[in-house]
């Protein structure tokens, strides 16, 4: 009698293996949409802030020259310096080019664009102007 519980083998069953994949292929499918999301949200970051710290330069350099500056000036990581007379450098691993799309002595308005946001087609857009509003005219992440 004894024997015959010793000789018993150990181990999984197919089926109890199957149950397992099927349980992480579900968390899978739950997890990874979410990621990507929040993936890309932390991306758009970026834009964010380097627009609030461009919008803050800007009305610096307003109090001093009454009138914005750079209106048509675009700077990326290809060209770090080109916002450097209002005292902000674009980070080399950029994935945003930005430009000041007008800047005259009332209105300002700050652009930044990025069409490699996530694997689809849609460029992300963010704006910010005189006011300081800044908007999402083309949100990447909902796509």
């Amino acid at each position: 009698m004894f024997s015959k519980f010793h000789n018993r083998q150990k181990g999984f069953t197919l089926i109890e293996l199957m149950i397992v994949v099927v349980i992480i292929g579900i968390l899978a499918a739950l997890a990874i949409p979410r990621f990507m999301t929040a993936t890309t949200k932390s991306k758009q970051s970026e834009a964010k802030g380097i627009l609030k710290q461009v919008y803050t330069m800007q009305r610096t350099y307003r109090q001093q020259n009454n009138t914005y500056w750079g209106q048509g000036t675009t700077a990326s990581a290809a060209a770090q310096n080109a916002f450097a007379p209002i005292g902000v450098e674009i980070m080399g691993a950029s994935i945003y080019t930005y430009t000041i799309t007008t800047a005259n002595a009332t209105n300002l308005l700050v652009t930044a664009t990025c069409s490699i946001l996530d694997d689809d087609a849609t460029v992300d857009t963010w704006t910010i102007n005189d006011q300081g509003l800044l908007i999402c005219t083309s949100d990447d992440s909902t796509t």
